[in-house]
């Protein structure tokens, strides 16, 4: 398949992701580079055998009743993973939207009523929080079914998280560092990297 008509829209430390056609569907192909500091022979097994697990981890996912990208096709000797191009915002993008707009409110509704110190204003943060209480449901489903398939993400964040447009379900992605195991601790690991990447990326976000 030709690619210079490839669309590069995310490069990271392990691979480059490209918007595709893939036969009249949109499609992402994620491609892992090779690492020059590793051996040749040892870094492309190692390449292998992420794509594969990856690949399977996002099948296990579809499986299991968890909203996950479709893929289409490996290329093991290239090095590529190709899968659904899922239409949507990210939890994170979506997230900060909203706390921008609140923020935004909450200024607005300082300054009209700046001169009206008797009544006690209501908490737009709160009432943010239940708007988007559906939203944290919907990932903490998701991560209860994934764990009960006993699949570890292995890199969970807002960032890897897509709100589908024609459905609103909530879409995990990327799975470079999945795995399987049963063991709490893994599990429980999972969870705290996305405890630390609420705190980091959404400050102010213990009401959700």
């Amino acid at each position: 398949m030709a690619q210079e008509n490839w669309e590069l829209i995310k490069q990271g430390a392990e691979a480059k992701i490209y918007k595709i056609d893939f036969y009249g569907r949109p499609a992402i192909v994620k491609e892992r580079f090779p690492k020059t500091y590793r051996h040749p022979t040892l870094d492309t097994k190692l390449s292998q055998r992420r794509i594969v697990q990856e690949a399977r981890c996002l099948h296990r996912c579809r499986l299991r009743g968890i909203d996950a990208p479709t893929v289409y096709f490996i290329d093991l000797e290239k090095r590529m993973l190709y899968e659904e191009y899922v239409e949507g915002a990210t939890v994170r993008d979506a997230l900060l939207k909203a706390t921008t707009l609140c923020h935004h409110q909450q200024q607005q509704e300082a300054a009209v009523d700046g001169n009206h110190s008797g009544g006690k204003r209501p908490d737009s943060s709160g009432s943010q929080a239940v708007k988007h209480g559906g939203l944290m449901r919907k990932i903490g489903e998701s991560l209860a079914k994934m764990h009960d398939s006993d699949i570890i993400h292995g890199d969970l964040t807002t960032s890897n998280m897509i709100i589908r447009d024609t459905s609103g379900s909530l879409v995990l992605i990327d799975f470079g560092l999945g795995y399987y195991s049963n063991l709490a601790e893994d599990k429980a690991v999972d969870l705290y990297v996305l405890e630390r990447a609420f705190f980091s990326t959404h400050p102010n976000s213990e009401e959700l």
